[in-house]
């Protein structure tokens, strides 16, 4: 577990690092059935910072967590890139997909934890 919330912090870190916004923590640990325990979600403004938001993702939790995606998902558009790390599944929006799909509110009854924007 403490190496799960470690790659979590990473993934959040990757995240920062490049400007992301609006990042939110899913804890799903407590869900039976969930598809991972966690789910963090964030959102770049222009499919050049989504990929840069991924490769930073990609960077930090290869460096500070020692793991890497078992699958990446959505770079040719980069409107919406998911990352699967088996126990944590990172989504990097557009706005306009983020608000469509709404993923934070499909788990209603996860613990959610917005992040602070580092502006």
């Amino acid at each position: 577990m403490e190496e799960t919330k470690a790659l979590v912090q990473a993934i959040v870190e990757g995240l920062q690092e490049k400007k992301g916004s609006n990042i939110v923590i899913v804890d799903m640990t407590q869900l039976s059935g969930a598809i991972s325990q966690y789910m963090v979600i964030g959102e770049g403004n222009s499919p050049s910072q989504v990929s840069a938001l991924s490769d930073s993702v990609w960077d930090f939790a290869r460096r500070k967590a020692n793991d890497k995606p078992l699958s990446i998902d959505g770079t040719q558009g980069a409107t919406w890139i998911g990352m699967d790390y088996g126990t944590v599944l990172v989504h990097i929006f557009m706005p306009d997909k983020r608000k469509f799909y709404n993923l934070e509110n499909l788990w209603a009854d996860a613990k959610v934890t917005e992040v602070p924007n580092l502006d």
